[in-house]
């Protein structure tokens, strides 16, 4: 232990430009490093004769599943007459913001990174019954000192990657050590069960994702509503979104988008970068970009100029660059053609495509999707979504679904079908979750 913390202090030394750095310029700052480094994080205590469920995810996506799966946990225990409260951290402030919205705020912390001393006051402080890890998060400190207090672990919507696999294959007995702390293992696929198997896990159940049972394509129909009025969106509009995209993908988008403006004048582009931090770069960008002649002074807006007092853009087209957080999941729903983003450069490993589908969307990705392998794979095999390349054959897929609406109709069609016959695994999860909470008696 006092290796591995000596470590940590080392790999945290090093990093402190780093962090100095995110700090002081317009990147995301790091999240909550004192809270995190001494586990004096504030939360609710735990009421009298209630069991107190700790469940951890990582950023957005792990925050956004767990944060359905709570509701479901909610709502079994109450038709089992069982009294627990649940408590949310994650590891980023993108995570942590998400984690309050409809969220008790005294309920969410940030999750201490893996030092003794902090794991230690943060179970102290927490108390929790069960400790629920969102898809991987493999702490030693964490997974010994939850055991030394007997603490079960259980890992949800368990996925392990072919990359994943073969780095921790590379230190078998130690990775074997950590999984053997874990009591229960509830996989998305049979492919992640194997490998969680092959290292050592000794209970992995298959449940599926549950990434589809947190998509609705009607939970977000007022807000869809009042975006369309705010951004002036008809039903007839031809509308793009490329969202969660990295860099070069956004300049691909608007290469496509202006080439189709040529042929359906009415079409609208939006734009929603991975990271807020980047809209003003990626501005400038366009900004060059458009007053080149072939773009015919088409305009940008700013999503964050744009409000209910305001009156909506007054062009049949243009390009919205959407420089707000938040509203992403909402603005997939005004899509006739859907990119999704960090898939085309092999670095990211993709963004979940699960939420266009489920309102219908025609939806294209690159080939680079590791971290929705399952979902893809379900997508595909439905003709429910094309793979992309690159810019051209983005540029040949949105002219395709512009040109032929059946087509368009087809693939959406077949998105949502596939969203909802995977639908089932949070209640499954949920159940298998409250059997491992102890008896408590009034």
């Amino acid at each position: 232990m006092i290796a591995l913390n000596l470590l940590y202090l080392l790999v945290g030394i090093a990093a402190l430009p780093w962090i100095l750095w995110r700090k002081l310029s317009s990147k995301r700052p790091v999240a909550a490093i004192r809270e995190r480094i001494t586990g004096r994080i504030c939360v609710a205590d735990c009421p009298r004769d209630h069991c107190r469920i700790w469940l951890h995810g990582v950023s957005v996506g792990e925050v956004q599943l767990l944060r359905t799966l709570i509701g479901e946990l909610e709502k079994q225990a109450r038709l089992q007459k069982q009294l627990i409260d649940c408590v949310l951290s994650s590891s980023t402030t993108t995570g942590l913001e998400v984690a309050t919205q409809g969220h008790q705020k005294e309920h969410v912390f940030p999750c201490p990174l893996d030092f003794s001393w902090a794991i230690r006051k943060t179970l102290d402080r927490v108390r929790p019954d069960l400790l629920v890890l969102g898809e991987l998060e493999l702490w030693p400190n964490l997974l010994r000192i939850a055991e030394d207090y007997e603490i079960p672990v259980l890992v949800v919507n368990g996925r392990m990657s072919e990359r994943s696999y073969q780095g921790y294959s590379k230190a078998p007995r130690f990775v074997a050590t950590m999984l053997r702390r874990i009591s229960l293992v509830l996989s998305r696929s049979h492919e992640d069960s194997g490998r969680f198997k092959t290292l050592g896990a000794p209970v992995v159940e298959t449940i599926g994702s549950l990434k589809f049972d947190s998509i609705h394509g009607n939970q977000h129909k007022e807000e869809l509503n009042r975006l369309k009025k705010i951004i002036g969106i008809h039903d007839d509009d031809f509308v793009f979104v490329a969202g969660s995209t990295q860099q070069p993908e956004e300049m691909l988008a608007v290469e496509v988008f202006l080439q189709q403006q040529k042929i359906h004048s009415r079409l609208k582009l939006v734009l929603v970068p991975r990271h807020i931090e980047r809209s003003h770069q990626l501005a400038d960008s366009l900004a060059k970009r458009l007053r080149q002649p072939d773009a015919r002074h088409i305009p940008m807006y700013y999503r964050s100029a744009l409000h209910d007092q305001a009156s909506p853009p007054p062009e049949e087209s243009f390009i919205l660059l959407v420089d707000a957080t938040g509203e992403l999941a909402a603005l997939w729903g005004l899509a006739t053609v859907a990119f999704v983003g960090g898939s085309l450069d092999g670095v990211r490993g993709g963004q979940n495509m699960l939420e266009p589908a489920a309102y219908g969307a025609a939806i294209c990705f690159g080939p680079y999707t590791r971290n929705f392998q399952h979902e893809v794979s379900a997508l595909l095999e439905a003709d429910a979504a094309v793979v992309v390349h690159n810019g051209e054959e983005l540029k040949e897929f949105v002219a395709q679904c512009l040109n032929d609406p059946a087509f368009s109709r087809a693939l959406g069609e077949n998105a949502k079908k596939v969203i909802e016959t995977n639908r089932g695994g949070t209640m499954l999860t949920a159940k298998r979750i409250l059997e491992f909470l102890p008896v408590i008696s009034s």
